[in-house]
């Protein structure tokens, strides 16, 4: 059963307050996220070997794969806990989260077998040549082949203790994970320590990762009484309900993260025949702009338990006002970092490599990567929404407009038109018009729950 103080953030808490209980935790597990994905970038940049920064930018897609995996489970049995929760079947609950958790071991198994086994035609589609191959391999070796398993049941399993209300600690379990990899970085990475350089930042990566797990087992494990997350094999089965609930939700939101690797891996392939110092440049700029893409993310995430709840259980009007509040919070805050970024792309740039070329490079890619933020939370909004509710058609039509018909296309378009300067402004072209989309898309959804 859900205990009170949970049905209280749910349906009685203020809004301003209930919405930053949700997302200021997952906010700040994002960043420190990406700080933590920054610090391989900066560990390994202290090298100043620009083949080790390479080999960490062309591994990312297979890392971004992760996240098909993350959102069918993760975002799927989170939304339909959610709404389990709000219509008060716990058991509903259980059997939802015991779906997420053995369908994500099932599925990092597989990956890391799959990765292992095709691992030469793997690394020839990432982009990587004769001089990046080797470091990009031992980088996927830790990250993947050993480590695809904890890295994708712990950001499941965050998912799952956030949707029954539970931020804080999900929060809690992923940053110990995070700030346990940005500790190990620096002594497996840098010559003063284990001097393994891109080898060493997955080493690191795999073990915060196998930390993080650990946690969320010990907390479930303590709070058994009280939880609503199981994670019982008794629990687990192929109910038609929970399947087409969770996959409903969730195979549209893992299709959005498929399509943002082959954009992540088009990009990558576009960069490299301008060599390795065109490729780390533009691996810099990509992480430094995943700071506020990652905060517009966790709004968007955070909100949405509360989201799912009171539309379950037939607020309507305090969902709304959860999503404006959230509307009004994020967007400013993007904006100004986009004034931030422009203004300031060289030292940001700068604080990573000390390299002339790699700066001159990640200047401009930062200056362009960063013009898509005030459009891209709307987008980000909007799908969490669609997902909350369960609408999963409305966030696949986003996803499919977001890569195969504006970001991809723009991708070739710009890079014939604006060779290598062109690829940044790619996003910026398709968020701008998913915002505007975004915007009459919410306004239906307004007035036909008003209705």
């Amino acid at each position: 059963m859900a205990d009170d103080q949970k049905i209280l953030l749910f349906e009685k808490m203020p809004i301003p307050k209930a919405v930053m209980k949700m997302s200021i935790p997952t906010v700040l597990s994002s960043l420190v996220m990406v700080i933590y994905n920054l610090a391989d970038t900066y560990f390994v940049g202290m090298l100043n070997d620009p083949v080790q920064n390479a080999a960490v930018t062309l591994a990312t897609p297979v890392l971004l794969a992760f996240n098909a995996v993350n959102n069918l489970f993760g975002v799927g049995s989170s939304s339909m806990m959610s709404r389990a929760l709000g219509s008060k079947d716990y058991d509903k609950v259980s059997r939802s989260s015991a779906f997420g958790f053995y369908c994500s071991l099932l599925s990092g198994l597989l990956f890391s077998f799959l990765c292992f086994s095709f691992q030469n035609p793997l690394l020839t589609v990432l982009g990587a040549d004769k001089n990046t191959v080797q470091a990009t391999l031992e980088y996927l070796r830790w990250t993947v082949m050993c480590g695809a398993a904890p890295a994708i049941l712990n950001v499941v399993m965050a998912y799952m203790v956030r949707a029954e209300g539970s931020s804080l600690h999900a929060s809690i379990g992923t940053m110990s994970g995070c700030l346990l990899n940005i500790i190990l970085d620096p002594i497996f990475i840098l010559p003063w320590g284990l001097n393994m350089g891109a080898s060493g930042a997955g080493l690191a990566t795999f073990l915060s990762n196998c930390a993080a797990c650990c946690y969320f087992f010990v907390l479930l494990y303590v709070r058994r009484k009280s939880t609503v997350v199981c994670i019982s094999p008794g629990k687990f089965g192929f109910r038609k309900e929970i399947v087409l609930g969770i996959c409903g939700v969730g195979v549209p939101a893992s299709i959005q993260n498929l399509l943002n690797v082959t954009g992540m891996t088009i990009l990558n392939n576009f960069t490299s025949p301008f060599g390795a110092h065109a490729v780390a440049a533009m691996g810099i700029a990509q992480k430094v702009n995943m700071v506020p893409l990652q905060v517009a993310l966790g709004f968007s995430q955070g909100v949405m338990p509360l989201i799912s709840y009171n539309y379950a259980s037939g607020n309507r009007k305090r969902m709304k006002e959860s999503i404006m509040f959230t509307i009004k919070t994020v967007v400013p805050l993007m904006a100004g970092v986009l004034v931030l970024f422009s203004v300031g792309a060289g030292p940001i740039i700068n604080a990573f490599m000390k390299d002339e070329s790699i700066i001159a490079y990640g200047t401009r890619f930062l200056r362009g990567a960063c013009l898509c933020l005030p459009f891209l939370c709307m987008d980000f909004i909007a799908v969490g929404v669609f997902q909350a509710v369960g609408n999963g058609r409305s966030a696949l039509a986003f996803a499919v407009l977001r890569k195969i018909v504006l970001e991809i296309p723009a991708l070739y378009v710009l890079n014939i038109l604006f060779p290598l300067y062109g690829l940044p402004y790619a996003q910026f072209v398709a968020e701008f018009v998913l915002s505007i989309a975004s915007v009459v898309m919410l306004k239906r959804i307004f007035k036909a729950k008003a209705a």
